[in-house]
């Protein structure tokens, strides 16, 4: 491959790297785990909670592709294997089968660590000017927030 000359230089454009990676696989668990809860959720709110799921699971589906391919436009090869996720991760697995209620925590907890993992990132991104990242960082973490918001307002 020919040498990246995108106006970051070299070190920062690996320490982003390196924090993307680990956006991704919090993205990536974080999509796993919605999508095991819209299989498996029962209850009163099954319905909505089921849909609601779906919707998260298949933004978050769209948004690990763009994660990962940011990191390739920087030059470094995008982790994607459960081990490499889980190496990198702070979320997670959920053993067994929660209750409704208990998924909605766990999912709330999770977007949440999703929006710290990326501020972490913006500040890197920001530090080595690289502006297409603070923008699909920022963009992240605002749908993250939102998320975390809708979850909590349900156990309300």
């Amino acid at each position: 491959m020919t040498e990246i000359d995108i106006g970051i230089a070299t070190d920062d454009r690996l320490a982003i790297a390196d924090g993307l990676k680990r956006l991704l696989a919090d993205s990536y668990t974080l999509y796993l785990q919605t999508h095991n809860f819209h299989w498996n959720v029962t209850g009163p709110q099954f319905r909505e909670l089921h849909l609601m799921f779906e919707e998260h699971y298949t933004e978050l589906a769209e948004a690990v592709d763009d994660i990962a391919e940011r990191i390739r436009t920087l030059g470094v090869v995008a982790p994607g294997t459960y081990k490499a996720f889980a190496a990198l991760s702070e979320i997670q697995e959920v053993e067994g089968v929660p209750e409704a209620d208990v998924m909605v925590d766990i999912l709330t907890r999770s977007h949440e660590q999703v929006v710290k993992t990326a501020r972490q990132v913006l500040q890197v991104a920001q530090k080595g000017a690289d502006e297409s990242t603070a923008a699909l960082v920022s963009d992240r973490m605002r749908i993250h927030e939102k998320t975390a918001w809708m979850l909590r307002a349900i156990r309300q």
